[in-house]
């Protein structure tokens, strides 16, 4: 399915424009605020082709679509008129709790690709100074630093806009706001910590703002407040320069008399608490944290620790961090335990494409969505994994450096390095051996043949699937399509045709029929799903060069037509024929196991269900 497609199609299923107050993404998932969740198709959703899985929490509505996430926004966006998240009358009523975590997340969400970026920068900086590949003292270093450093140092810009935005005031103004806590004649005037000026004969205590997090999220919401009531009481046709300059005139003075110093004074107590807490019980802190974060990862409720990640960073290191790793590399080493344990070719495809991305860059919702909840009795093993890993790294006091998406790649930015990196190994290697040793799938098949030789059945039922095409036979993981190549769908066999037509692969019943002619799916009289997909994103073109011979409902033998399609001309159109032959109903077998050829022709048996 092309991104197009699923953006409509979600659009859909969440309940159409009119029910979307505000959607933002994060790394992994589109974050939906709506009028009336209910109205939103929770398990068709979750059945879509390209979804992973969905999630409702602290008052969002979060379809997880994994790291294309960005691809479908830009989609959605195009075709849906509502952007990111703001205020509205019509909006349900929240707790404070879910109304100051849905602030936080729809103002740090955008942001946090950016902070992915540069931080992975940070750490290819720090790697190359230890290898001394790089000096720190020359001009390329200064630059690339620069790089890194920018969005954090700049931070209050940044939330000036992203807040005002979540709130429907101007953006840019809000960026002004932040940017005048940076401007270089006010910062000129701050020489020692804790040095006051005047403001009008008011004190004002000057403080350093880089960085800092918590002074633009009370600045910004008053600023807020200011803009909706002064475009009430000014006159229309000169609120384009009026009501900046005002909000400027009255914020930006306010901001550095109050509610900058008490935003600095509220981060910096809420950092100094977590870092006492950590002091007295780091081994039961880390523990928690390490243990906990997968399942706060699920909810979708971690981005609400990144202000006070940010927080200690700007006062020189964070220990929530570097414990929560461990939850990170507990994920990568399930994923690695069961490459490692698998036989089935398709299964090892599906965990090299999520395992990857985990490795460089720290993205494990494919592992979490496609491989632990796939596999629920593998949840104790990330768990204790987290646990093990993050009473280590508390233990040892270990600190992040530099905020980015904890991975392999980025373990130079934690210090010290050593003994971090063996809490992370830990972590990674609890959870692979226990993998490996007590296995990943669930005893659902020891108790089936346990239950059919007490019932003097045969231990094990199977059904043949043959093949509806005529071509080359490659693994789903080859297919150019995430959401086919990831198993999201369910587990198959792809098809490369060089014959035109496809024919029912099973007896049983036609259970839908796409308008385009490039889908169909069957129910075999044993129970098996079946979908047909010829073609990659051939949906868009709108049933040219395919020819029907079958409705829904029509009951079908093994060998009938289903669809005749015109190979060449589809190619000539830019698109590939590739055909995905899925089974969607995969959690109803023990196995699928593929009949291991090179080639196959019509009706030839192409997939084994073992049931």
């Amino acid at each position: 399915m092309s991104y197009q497609s699923l953006a409509k199609e979600i659009l859909q299923l969440v309940g159409g424009e009119q029910n979307i107050i505000g959607v933002v993404h994060c790394a992994t998932r589109l974050r939906f605020t709506l009028r009336d969740n209910s109205l939103a198709d929770k398990e068709k959703l979750k059945g879509t082709d390209g979804v992973l899985s969905v999630v409702e929490s602290a008052g969002q509505f979060q379809v997880v679509i994994g790291s294309h996430v960005s691809e479908v926004y830009k989609e959605f966006t195009k075709i849906a008129n509502v952007g990111a998240a703001t205020t509205s009358s019509d909006e349900p009523k929240k707790s404070i709790g879910a109304q100051i975590f849905e602030v936080i997340s729809r103002s740090i969400s955008p942001l946090l690709g950016v902070f992915a970026g540069a931080g992975m920068l940070k750490a290819l900086l720090a790697i190359l100074i230890m290898t001394g590949i790089l000096s720190a003292e020359s001009g390329t270093y200064f630059i690339l630093s620069a790089a890194g450093n920018a969005v954090f140092y700049f931070l209050p810009i940044f939330l000036g806009i992203t807040i005002s935005t979540k709130f429907g005031a101007n953006p840019y103004v809000g960026g002004a706001i932040g940017a005048a806590l940076l401007e270089p004649n006010f910062t000129s005037l701050l020489k020692n910590a804790g040095d006051v000026s005047h403001f009008l004969g008011i004190p004002v205590v000057l403080m350093n703002y880089s960085s800092s997090v918590f002074p633009a999220f009370i600045a910004i919401s008053i600023y807020a407040a200011l803009d909706r009531f002064l475009k009430k009481i000014i006159y229309k046709d000169i609120q384009m320069f009026m009501v900046p300059m005002l909000s400027l005139i009255i914020m930006v003075p306010l901001t550095v008399i109050a509610f900058g110093p008490f935003g600095v004074y509220v981060g910096n107590g809420i950092g100094q608490g977590i870092n006492f807490l950590f002091s007295k019980s780091g081994i039961l802190g880390g523990a928690v944290l390490g243990g906990g974060w997968t399942f706060l990862t699920l909810l979708g409720i971690h981005t609400g620790f990144t202000p006070f990640i940010i927080a200690n960073l700007a006062n020189g290191g964070d220990p929530i961090l570097a414990m929560v790793a461990t939850a990170v590399f507990a994920q990568i080493g399930l994923a690695f335990g069961i490459l490692l344990k698998t036989k089935d070719r398709s299964l090892k495809a599906l965990t090299g494409s999520t395992l990857l991305p985990g490795i460089l860059s720290g993205i494990t919702e494919p592992i979490l969505y496609g491989l632990m909840l796939r596999y629920k009795r593998t949840i104790p093993y990330v768990a204790i994994a987290g646990v093990a890993g993050g009473a280590i790294s508390g233990a040892v006091g270990a600190k992040a450096i530099a905020y980015a998406f904890p991975s392999f790649l980025v373990i130079p930015t934690y210090a010290p390095i050593a003994l971090q990196a063996i809490a992370l190994l830990v972590a990674f290697g609890c959870t692979t051996i226990l993998t490996i040793v007590f296995g990943f799938e669930d005893k659902k098949k020891k108790e089936v043949e346990e239950s059919k030789v007490e019932a003097g059945q045969p231990l094990v039922k199977q059904e043949v699937i043959g093949s509806p095409l005529t071509g080359v036979i490659k693994p789903l993981a080859d297919v150019d399509d995430e959401a086919f190549a990831s198993e999201a769908m369910g587990k198959g066999i792809a098809i490369e045709p060089n014959v035109g037509q496809a024919v029912s692969p099973v007896n049983g019943i036609i259970t839908t029929v796409y308008r385009t002619g490039h889908a169909i799916g069957i129910t075999s009289d044993q129970g098996a799903e079946i979908l047909i997909h010829i073609g990659i994103n051939t949906v868009q073109l709108k049933g040219k060069y395919y020819s029907i011979a079958v409705k829904e409902g029509d009951r079908v033998n093994q060998g009938d037509l289903l669809v005749k399609f015109d190979i060449d001309k589809i190619k000539e159109a830019g698109y590939k024929v590739t055909t995905p032959i899925i089974i969607t109903n995969t959690d109803r077998y023990i196995d699928i196991i593929d009949m291991n050829k090179e080639t196959v022709q019509q009706k030839e048996s192409l997939l084994t269900l073992v049931i």
